[in-house]
């Protein structure tokens, strides 16, 4: 050991690595594992294709040729210097030998692997986690090198480790392309003749990816054109840059959709969206962790030029020294912007994928729900899944990182701390771990908060959502006041939960400000008392460290508090997720199964069945309820294909039940519905597209012209379309509220009928119209050419349907009671039910034969009147885009904000900002005078007392900071709340027509409560 490390201790000095384990062990042995990693991917590629190498571009060359050529010069040179000085006879360190050859060996085979198919050996993962690795072992070396009085002595190591740096971020981003470009690309002769859509717009992106090299990628040269529009214009949607595929909504659906499918069916209620989260993104996310460690380490480079900058102003430089300190201080603050900004790039970029797929997947949850699963969440509940915990869930993104970057980078301050200031920096030390229980309660306290107020924000939105849904019925009754009082109160409990959380998120706030003034306090005033001097390069360096430690420090609770809103959003997802989704596949089965099945349990004669029903027993209680109130009991039916089937009974017996539960909108307590075919459902409240009417019908289904016009003449709806402006292209308004019953249910039913279903199942749709069209659209529609060998299930009191049906089924107390032809009916008491009169039922129906449908539902009070249904370009105009503001802030917009809070409170805001601050200067102030101070150290009381009067004035007007700015943030909260209600209850019918409910409700989800959270949380 004396011959590589002499006199050296092995491993620990005291205060840092020993160089000559920092060397030979760390150094010598992150540089052996890169050289050999690199060397031995080269031999395994070096039959691989050279073609490429003609095509490098002049960045390529630079990362790839000109960054490891220089570097290697200087390991040469360093070891040509080491040689000299053995052969002059100056003793030189063995390990220091050792190291530099390490050094150069490591570079020279980059340089070889360049001269081979460079691509295929330097983009691999395992490359970049080795240099990563040879990286972060240097750093002990490059610690204890700039030690050293003299700066010419480890200029070499600065530039060299800035090389390391440089050359494993082209590493890192040329691996994240490469695989990116991955994908098998179809040559020419295999390439389909009519290729798909899809497909070509895939690869399209893919091909503009691969257009930017890695230069473009590092510097976001790519987006210069579309900077260079909005310098002259403002920005409009086709300006903007087309999606790479893996930004592309259905990509990022697609892979969380499946992670989340397997999460759930492998480990079922012990589930977990995080984990799935990870499962899609986890690589994209670690990659981003090795990005930031190098990121947070560079920041506390400049501390330490800073401490050698001021010792040699102090001591005098000699030569260079100087000047080169002052360069390599420069180049770490634009190294450390430039991975700030790139973390920052692609951090954004991996949470814009994720709340894609988020927002996907619990999109598609909604339509997937029965509506007694549904039942278990209430509209303001699904609003807030998607406008809230969504950005809650997706910003863990930021705060996982942040939880174990701030611990490492407050050990590493603390660790330099102690090279500066010896164990005085325990005291500060203590007060960090005294305040970690009282943040730790404070977050208890604000999480619970939290889960209270997201509960009264969901009552609060499904109550703002039922107003806008109703606003018309609200306004004729003057209903005004009522529904602002019901807003109002569920606003009142939930700023009550929020009031709780701003004022403890303000105690953290000032815990954590306070902090790194108290810290540099007690850290001087014990390094004082302990006898030791204060001189200027000691207070700016730890000066300097504890400005490193403000931001962490600050950003903690934040982060604990993100973290605990993340995993209550999650765990509120997760429940969502998690609900069993409509069982229409397991209801829908062969015609094969069905005659099969048929077959084995009848004697008869096969008669094809679409719809078998076995002691069915079914409840509108989610089927996580304990006990839920069973609506149907026992119900048996065997349906055969071909058949009108009428269902009748009182109200309230269950034949609406009895129709969702063949679509599976029900859950099923026992037994068991089977269905062949598909099946269409049109029910007693219709669902309209806001859209134009043939969108409405066609619903995503091709334009057939004949079948398109059969349909609208069954369903009476080509009188609708004459009477209107652009015929069957106009407008008809959100939910079809410019649509009269009448004709909202006859598009529902012409949208069912256009589809040609196998099994259609009508609820009670002849009650809207009057006894004329319905008789028409019993014969035209129900009974129609179009519905010859299918099977139809009406439930109605319409005479004229009983009459014309071939079974008829009788419901009562949610039991089929009866179930027969129409002559075993009329002999049965059920008659009795609807008591039909049958010469006049007859009758009635007979007249109706060859005679078209009058004109008493095209009325005046049914037909709209010309405006009310427009065509669907003038509609588009008449509908408000949603503005836009252009250019800066205006000032008007802080005046606002300021008059809402009240002037009083903002003016105590800036006063107590300001005197934090000057407080906060005065202490740095006073410590450079007391280091200039030529006194002694018998007035080290005084010094002492001077500074505590700082701290304890900059500890008083950070806390009057802290809840000055929380008050004034909920009186704003609570007066925008206000005039937002005020104004949408006072506003005219119009606005809602012209502004969706979606844009308004958004006013009162995001944007509120980022003016309730967002504002407040930066004070």
């Amino acid at each position: 050991m004396d011959f590589l490390c002499p006199g050296d201790p092995t491993v620990w000095d005291g205060r840092r690595f020993a160089p000559c384990f920092a060397d030979l062990v760390l150094g010598l042995g992150g540089n052996v594992v890169a050289a050999v990693a690199v060397l031995a991917l080269f031999i395994a590629k070096r039959s691989a294709s050279r073609t490429e190498n003609a095509r490098r571009r002049l960045p390529e060359k630079l990362f790839v040729f000109a960054i490891p050529s220089f570097a290697a010069c200087l390991s040469l040179l360093g070891i040509i210097v080491l040689v000299k000085k053995k052969i002059e006879g100056i003793d030189v360190p063995n390990h220091e030998s050792f190291f530099r050859c390490s050094q150069f060996l490591a570079w020279v085979a980059v340089l070889i692997s360049a001269n081979g198919p460079w691509s295929e050996i330097l983009c691999n993962p395992i490359i970049c986690i080795c240099w990563m690795l040879k990286i972060l072992l240097e750093i002990p070396h490059l610690q204890y090198t700039l030690t050293e009085m003299k700066a010419m002595a480890y200029v070499t190591e600065i530039v060299s480790f800035s090389a390391s740096i440089t050359f494993g971020l082209f590493l890192i981003v040329i691996t994240a392309i490469q695989k990116l470009c991955n994908k098998r690309e179809v040559n020419s002769i295999e390439a389909p003749l009519i290729p798909n859509n899809e497909n070509s717009e895939a690869e399209n992106a893919n091909l503009v990816n691969k257009q930017h090299n890695a230069w473009e990628l590092l510097t976001f040269k790519s987006v210069n054109p579309m900077m260079d529009i909005g310098i002259r214009r403002q920005l409009d949607f086709t300006d903007l840059l087309d999606l790479p595929a893996e930004l592309r909504t259905t990509s990022c659906y697609d892979k969380l959709l499946s992670s989340w499918t397997a999460e759930h069916q492998k480990y079922r209620a012990d589930s977990s969206l995080l984990r799935a989260m990870f499962y899609a993104y986890g690589w994209s996310y670690l990659r981003l962790g090795i990005l930031k460690v190098i990121n947070d380490s560079i920041s506390f480079v400049s501390p330490l030029l800073l401490n050698k900058f001021i010792k040699l102003i102090q001591e005098g430089s000699v030569g260079m020294d100087g000047y080169i300190i002052a360069i390599s201080l420069g180049l770490t603050s634009i190294i450390k912007s430039f991975l700030d900004t790139q973390y920052s790039f692609r951090l954004a970029k991996l949470k814009l994928m994720l709340r894609s797929s988020m927002m996907g997947i619990v999109y598609r949850k909604c339509l997937c729900l029965s509506l007694s699963e549904r039942s278990r969440f209430s509209e303001g509940e699904i609003q807030t899944f998607m406008s809230v915990d969504v950005d809650r869930t997706v910003n863990i993104c930021n705060n996982l990182h942040d939880a174990w970057s701030f611990p490492l980078q407050i050990g590493l301050a603390l660790y330099l701390l102690y090279t500066q200031v010896n164990y005085a920096f325990l005291s500060g030390l203590a007060i960090t771990i005294i305040l970690i229980p009282v943040n730790k309660w404070i977050s208890t306290r604000i999480a619970t908060a939290t889960q209270k107020m997201m509960k009264q924000k969901d009552e609060r939105i499904s109550c703002a959502g039922e107003l806008l849904a109703h606003i018309r019925t609200v306004k004729m009754y003057s209903w005004d006041k009522l529904f602002t009082q019901r807003l109002n109160k569920r606003r009142e409990l939930e700023v009550k939960h929020l009031a709780t959380r701003k004022y403890l998120d303000a105690w953290c706030v000032y815990f954590w400000a306070t902090t790194p003034t108290l810290f540099s306090l007690f850290t001087f005033s014990i390094f004082a008392i302990m006898g030791h001097s204060l001189d200027a390069a000691t207070v700016f360096t730890c000066v300097a460290l504890f400005n490193t430690l403000i931001s962490p420090l600050n950003s903690l609770p934040w982060v604990i508090n993100g973290m605990i809103d993340s995993v209550i959003s999650s765990r509120r997802l997760h429940n969502y997720l998690s609900t069993p989704e409509h069982c229409s596949s397991e209801l829908t089965i062969s015609s094969d199964i069905v005659k099969d099945d048929f077959n084995r349990n009848t004697e008869t004669i096969y008669d094809p069945t679409t719809v078998i029903i076995r002691n069915l027993c079914c409840s509108w209680s989610s089927t996580s309820t304990v006990e839920p109130q069973i609506i149907l009991r026992d119900i048996s039916l065997q349906l055969q294909k071909g058949l009108f089937i009428a269902i009748v009974g009182e109200v309230g017996s269950g034949k609406s039940s009895l129709l969702n539960s063949i679509i599976g909108e029900m859950s099923v307590i026992s037994g068991s519905i089977n269905s062949c075919g598909s099946i269409a459902y049109v029910p007693q409240v219709p669902w309209i597209l806001s859209g134009s009417l043939r969108d409405n019908i066609l619903l995503g289904k091709g334009f057939d012209t004949r079948r398109y016009e059969e349909v609208i003449q069954a369903c009476t709806l080509d009188v609708d379309i004459s009477t209107m402006i652009g015929g069957d292209m106009s407008h008809i308004g959100e939910k079809g509220l410019n649509l009269s019953g009448g004709q909202r249910a006859r598009l529902a039913l012409a949208r069912a009928l256009y589809h040609d279903s196998d099994v259609y199942l009508f609820d009670d749709i002849l009650s809207a119209v009057d006894s004329e069209v319905a008789s028409w659209i019993l014969e035209k529609a129900i009974m129609g050419p179009q519905m010859k060998r299918k099977t139809q299930l009406l439930s109605t009191h319409n005479l004229q349907a009983i009459y014309a049906a071939d079974m008829i089924v009788v419901m009562a107390n949610g039991f089929v009671k009866w179930f027969g032809t129409l002559d075993s009916f009329l002999a049965t008491p059920y008659s009795k039910i609807s008591n039909p009169d049958s010469s006049s039922a007859v009758s009635a129906t007979s007249s109706q034969k060859n005679k078209g449908p009058s004109t008493s539902e095209f009325n005046t009070k049914d037909v709209l009147d010309n405006g009310s249904v427009v065509d669907q370009e003038e509609q588009r105009d008449q509908t408000e885009a949603e503005g836009r503001k252009e250019g800066k802030v205006e000032i008007i917009v802080y005046k606002k904000y300021a008059t809402l809070a009240g002037w009083s409170m903002v003016f105590l805001i800036f006063v107590s900002a300001f005197l934090m601050q000057a407080s906060r200067n005065g202490n740095d102030l006073w410590l450079t005078y007391w280091v200039d101070s030529s006194s002694g150290t018998n007035n080290t009381r005084f010094y002492l007392t001077i500074l505590a009067g700082f701290g304890i004035i900059n500890s008083f007007f950070t806390l009057g900071r802290a809840f000055s700015f929380a008050y004034g943030g909920l009186c704003a909260a609570i007066q925008i709340h206000a005039d937002l209600l005020g104004s949408l209850i006072g506003a005219p019918v119009s606005f809602f027509d012209q502004n969706p409910s979606g844009r308004i409700l958004n006013r009162l989800v995001c944007q509120e409560s980022s003016a309730n959270s967002a504002i407040q949380k930066h004070p």
